[in-house]
């Protein structure tokens, strides 16, 4: 761990204020859609004011690469879904409980979906909480430290496996963050992730 003299409190308050809203979020499922949107509108303000945005890639690769992994990240899941169901985990239910729940319905929500909620999610985690991680931990710790807590905000949705599939999508993007320093590269790949998985071939 990298010696700091103070407290990182911009991180910490960060980090407050995205508990607050999710738990908020994950209350009431007839208007999930309502204060999800604006919660990420809030968390994307904070973010922006916070950390510059990363962009060190031409609009042709991070366009390519970004589709290529949420395309792979997708058909990872995918199979994890396969070997559920193969081993009789009881995890078929739980997936069909959570796009009822949570599943957008109306045209905007998908919009949502697109245009707040994916590069929400990406600019605070990745381009704010894990890039203020990367000066205490390094590389693999801030990748990993920063996949916890954003797995860890999903605890208000009371399912196991979201926390889960969040940790598993977080180390994803976060390398790839890392890696390219490109947020427009997993803004991306967050996108044709979600288009994959609620709409094109959703695993209900």
């Amino acid at each position: 761990m990298k010696n700091r003299p103070y407290l990182d409190l911009r991180l910490i308050v960060g980090l407050i204020i995205a508990h607050g809203l999710l738990f908020f979020t994950f209350q009431d499922r007839a208007i999930f859609w309502y204060i999800f949107t604006g919660s990420l509108l809030i968390l994307i303000t904070y973010a922006m004011f916070q950390e510059a945005v990363d962009d060190e890639l031409s609009f042709i690769k991070y366009i390519s690469i970004g589709a290529l992994s949420g395309l792979l990240l997708y058909f990872l899941f995918w199979f994890g879904v396969q070997a559920f169901d193969f081993l009789n985990l009881p995890f078929d239910k739980t997936i069909k409980k959570l796009y009822r729940w949570f599943s957008p319905q109306l045209f905007w929500q998908y919009l949502a979906l697109i245009l707040v909620a994916a590069p929400g999610e990406e600019l605070f985690w990745r381009g704010f909480i894990q890039k203020r991680l990367l000066r205490y931990f390094g590389a693999f710790g801030s990748i990993l430290t920063g996949s916890l807590l954003y797995a860890l905000v999903h605890i208000y949705s009371g399912t196991f496996i979201l926390m889960l599939a969040a940790f598993i999508s977080g180390i994803i993007w976060g390398t790839l963050y890392l890696w390219k320093k490109s947020m427009p590269l997993v803004i991306i790949s967050h996108i044709v992730f979600d288009l994959m998985i609620f709409i094109i071939l959703p695993f209900k």
